[in-house]
């Protein structure tokens, strides 16, 4: 039996509807800030919802049946759909008139990278602000389902670990229970976002610039209605520490969160990923901190500088940096590549580190370091006594050695994938330093790189091809590799 593409089809339709009525919480958005984009963006939400009711009626009749191959298209090319209508408002307002620059920053938003093109953010409608920030959210909430739902289902990159750890689906095949995990998730997700944004509010922001961080933050995006980021806000350090907080909570796994609010707290504690996630995040913000306070200048607050000074000043800015940098959500407070060579090199590294999965954030995920550093530490164990069974073991579980090479497999073609990409970027003509930040960034969907894109510029100046391959390694990274490269091999193609 071939591909059952009306259903592929009809899932198409139903995402570009959401689309279309995000699209339409933007309009209202511009109206009501009268900014001017409200008739383009509204234009842009027409156009989105008729291509989803056309692909939806015609479709109607479809067998209601989805197969593993068609999964893969369907998470692949919905992200793909979901990107190429989210340009219409930024072509349709003028506000980025390049479709090559429109696709970069749309599908940055989806995957939730945080990488833009824009020079003069806050000269920019807010409708449009906000729909670039909603991009995020989207995204943020795409990968929840997928992480829950979805990859699972495929066995991509061992995330049926993950699986066995949810409160509802299981590791073979979908649950019924898998909706309302879903559901239970999506209201953290939503609750976080709502929390976050009013304390925002409290500690100074606008309502608007509170709502539009919480958008980002919460699905590890990190786009800001600024220029500066969040480095616009050195003075209230305040706001600084609440983004701080709610980076932390949107890289941990949201499975975590709904335990700590079931008052599950047992489950929370024993969780080695959770607890490994913690440690490296204090770690490497005590390195970080050390380094800046002795060695590196860092602006100090405004706010109190008797009682602050530069020791909280570089404490806040490392763990904040630390933090943006882990949990790929990619906001900036400070130029971290101006403060030494060694912590260029040392947040260079942590771009390959990642969040927790079942997070909304990025990169390699911190359960695939930890089961990979277990597994070579037992390697010298089975050296030594050859005939001895030793498994790997996660959460007091043994890990089937199906996902042991499952994740390794992921690691290698992850590196390999970040030397290629590297490869092209320099072939396009980019520095070494450009072309490695560049492509780790991209693949981990961490937002601000190295070199020529460091964190106080962007990706504006890019060859559009290379802007085209960015964006194919966003793509990558943000569904796990996999689950796009399958589709580029012949045999995925052949009739079974």
């Amino acid at each position: 039996m071939g591909l059952n593409l009306r259903i592929i089809v009809h899932i198409m339709g139903l995402l570009l509807l959401c689309n279309g009525g995000f699209m339409l919480v933007a309009a209202l958005v511009s109206g009501i800030y009268q900014d001017g984009a409200t008739l383009d963006i509204g234009m842009a939400s027409i156009v989105t919802l008729l291509v989803g009711i056309m692909a939806m009626f015609y479709t109607r009749g479809h067998r209601k049946e989805v197969k593993r191959k068609e999964g893969y298209i369907i998470v692949t090319f919905g992200w793909i759909v979901m990107s190429l209508s989210g340009v219409l408002p930024y072509l349709f307002s003028g506000v980025i008139p390049s479709i090559t620059d429109a696709f970069f920053e749309t599908i940055s938003g989806y995957t939730t990278t945080g990488a833009s093109i824009l020079n003069d953010i806050e000269s920019l409608p807010k409708g449009i602000l906000f729909w670039r920030s909603l991009t995020h959210w989207i995204g943020g909430m795409g990968i929840i389902v997928l992480a829950i739902a979805i990859l699972p289902l495929l066995g991509i990159g061992g995330m049926q670990l993950f699986a066995a750890e949810a409160p509802g689906p299981g590791g073979d095949k979908l649950h019924p229970r898998i909706t309302d995990t879903a559901k239970r998730l999506w209201l953290i997700y939503v609750g976080y976002t709502v929390a976050e944004t009013i304390l925002l509010k409290i500690a100074g922001m606008s309502f608007f610039d509170a709502m539009n961080h919480a958008l980002a933050t919460l699905s590890t995006g990190g786009f800001s209605t600024k220029n500066a980021s969040v480095a616009y806000w050195n003075n209230q350090p305040i706001i600084q520490y609440i983004i701080i907080v709610f980076m932390f909570l949107a890289g941990t796994n949201f499975v975590i969160s709904y335990f700590a609010f079931t008052k599950k707290i047992q489950r929370v504690i024993k969780d080695e990923e959770f607890r490994v996630y913690s440690i490296f995040i204090i770690g490497f913000a005590l390195v970080a901190f050390l380094i800046v306070l002795f060695q590196a200048d860092v602006p100090i607050s405004d706010y109190h500088p008797q009682v602050w000074g530069k020791t909280e000043s570089a404490f806040r800015h490392s763990l904040f940096q630390v933090l943006a940098i882990v949990t790929t959500t990619g906001f900036v407070t400070a130029d971290f590549t101006n403060w030494t060579p060694f912590l260029t090199v040392f947040f260079f590294g942590l771009m390959f580190l990642g969040g927790s999965a079942g997070s909304t954030s990025g990169g390699i995920k911190v359960m695939r370091h930890l089961l990979i550093i277990k597994n070579g530490i037992l390697e010298f164990k089975r050296t030594l006594h050859i005939n001895a069974i030793i498994p790997v073991r996660y959460n007091n579980k043994t890990v089937t050695e199906h996902i042991v090479y499952n994740i390794i497999a992921f690691f290698v073609l992850y590196m390999l994938l970040f030397i290629i990409g590297a490869l092209v970027l320099a072939f396009l003509g980019l520095d070494f330093e450009s072309s490695v930040g560049g492509a780790a960034s991209s693949l981990g969907n961490v937002g601000p790189a190295l070199g020529d894109l460091n964190p106080v510029v962007n990706f504006s100046e890019l060859p559009a091809f290379g802007k085209w391959w960015c964006g194919f390694l966003m793509l990558l990274g943000r569904l796990e590799l996999f689950t796009v490269l399958i589709l580029l091999t012949p045999f995925f193609w052949k009739r079974t």
